[in-house]
C-alpha cells in the first residue's frame, strides 16, 4: 500500500519515502523549481549585466571627460597606469581591420545569452553569462555610438599594464565570465542546474 501511494503521490505518503530523484537532473543533485526558481537565475543575470554595463559605461565616461589626451596616470610605479586609447579592434587591441565582424559577433553573443537563460537555473552560470552580457554589451555601446561611426567605433581603453595590452571594464567582465564558464564546465555544471559526471 505505502507503495502504491507512493507512486501516485497521495498526501498520506509525504515523507514516507525518500523522494524520487527530480526529472531532468542527472544524478539528482539538482531540484530545480521550474518557475520561480527561474526567473530568479533570470533576475541575477540582468543585474549582473546592468551593474557590468553601468561600471563600464561610467569609467569610459569619466576616462574620455578627464583622461583622454593627457598624459598616463600611474597607479602602482610602471607596473600599471590608466592611458586612454581608443581601439578599433578586439579585445586588448587585437584585429584592428575588423572592428565591423567584432560588432556582429558581439550582437551574436547578446542574443545566444538571452535565448539560454529561458533554461537558466544555475546561480553561478547566471552571474558568468550577466558579466559576459554586460561586457558584451558595455563594448557593443561603443562600437554603435562612437567615431568614425556606426558599427565602427572605436572602444575607449584605458588601464594599462606594464607589457600587456590597454583594455577597459568591459573586457575584464567578459574574461572574468568566459573563465567562470570554463570552470563550471569543468565541474560538470550545467545551465539548467544539472551536475553530470563523465
Amino acid at each position: 500500500m505505502a507503495e502504491a501511494e507512493r507512486i501516485i503521490g497521495t498526501p498520506d505518503s509525504a515523507g514516507a519515502d525518500e523522494p524520487a530523484a527530480p526529472e531532468g537532473t542527472a544524478d539528482g543533485t539538482a531540484a530545480p523549481e521550474e518557475q520561480p526558481k527561474g526567473r530568479r537565475r533570470i533576475v541575477a543575470l540582468l543585474v549582473v549585466a546592468v551593474l557590468a554595463y553601468l561600471l563600464d559605461l561610467g569609467s569610459k565616461m569619466l576616462v574620455v571627460a578627464k583622461l583622454e589626451g593627457r598624459e598616463a596616470i600611474p597607479l602602482i610605479g610602471d607596473l600599471l597606469r590608466l592611458d586612454a586609447i581608443r581601439n578599433p579592434g578586439a579585445a586588448f587591441g587585437m584585429g584592428e581591420a575588423f572592428t565591423i565582424v567584432f560588432t556582429c559577433i558581439a550582437a551574436v553573443v547578446i542574443i545566444v545569452i538571452v535565448r539560454l537563460a529561458r533554461k537558466l537555473y544555475s546561480l553561478p552560470w547566471a552571474i558568468a553569462l550577466g558579466l559576459l552580457l554586460g561586457g558584451a554589451l558595455g563594448n557593443l555601446t561603443d562600437r554603435i555610438f562612437r567615431s568614425p561611426g556606426v558599427f565602427e567605433g572605436a572602444v575607449v581603453d584605458f588601464i594599462a599594464p606594464a607589457n600587456f595590452a590597454v583594455f577597459n571594464l568591459a573586457d575584464s567582465a567578459i574574461v572574468c565570465g568566459g573563465i567562470l564558464i570554463v570552470f563550471l564546465s569543468f565541474r560538470g555544471v550545467d545551465p539548467d542546474g544539472t551536475v553530470h559526471k563523465d
